[in-house]
């Protein structure tokens, strides 16, 4: 019989305990579930996000690496720059997006379409997201900031070039930035600027044969 009452008083804190928590209990775990399916639906939708613009970027890299002794043609550069631009529309978020915007530079240019490859460029920069841009992507930023120095020279607006150049903390790009600004200083009519730039390249470890036919050229003027 004690057994039989302590059974029963049991029962009735069980009952109590419910009347008193059950419903809270209830909406905890609906609460719970909604934000677990949420996720996974979420996971799911980003997972799908991702490969859409793997697929989309896997497309440009066929583009760009035709057949051995074929070169790509006018229609292949013209595919870069549509989905370059479905990429930025569509996963603008995507690292995808960024390297098909260098391809999309890099077509622009080769038809002589250098606002199209400054758009391009200056779209990377402008869309630099916070924790997107790790360490790794230092190299993305400068190899950008490089190409677009160059277009906006190639542009005529060598003032421009300049000032971008000359905001930029270069870190292992030196001797890239250091030949463009020399090159900049070239189309400013400033040839000595000019040498000490190309110098300051050879310095930081360029030995290109462009850079040092610039440097013969320069001495052959003087």
């Amino acid at each position: 019989m004690a057994i039989q009452a302590a059974e029963e008083e049991s029962i009735e804190a069980l009952k109590k305990w419910w009347d008193e928590n059950g419903k809270q209990l209830l909406v905890l775990v609906i609460v719970v579930f909604a934000a677990y399916t949420s996720w996974l639906l979420w996971q799911n939708s980003t997972n799908a996000t991702i490969e859409a613009a793997s697929d989309l970027y896997e497309e440009i890299l066929t583009l760009e690496s035709p057949a051995s002794g074929s070169t790509a043609s006018a229609e292949d550069g013209a595919r870069v720059l549509e989905i370059s631009l479905q990429l930025r529309s569509e996963h603008p978020n995507s690292i995808y997006a960024s390297y098909a915007a260098l391809f999309s530079a890099k077509a622009s240019v080769s038809v002589d379409d250098l606002e199209g490859a400054e758009n391009a460029l200056q779209w990377i920069l402008d869309n630099q997201q916070d924790g997107f841009f790790s360490e790794a992507d230092e190299g993305l930023i400068l190899t950008t900031s490089l190409r677009l120095g160059r277009v906006i020279l190639g542009r005529g607006d060598a003032e421009r070039a300049l000032a971008l150049v000359n905001n930029i903390d270069p870190k292992s790009f030196e001797a890239g930035f250091a030949e463009l600004r020399g090159d900049i200083y070239i189309a400013m009519g400033r040839a000595v600027d000019a040498r000490d730039a190309y110098i300051a390249a050879q310095q930081a470890g360029s030995s290109s044969q462009g850079l040092r036919m610039k440097l013969d050229d320069l001495s052959s003027e003087s």
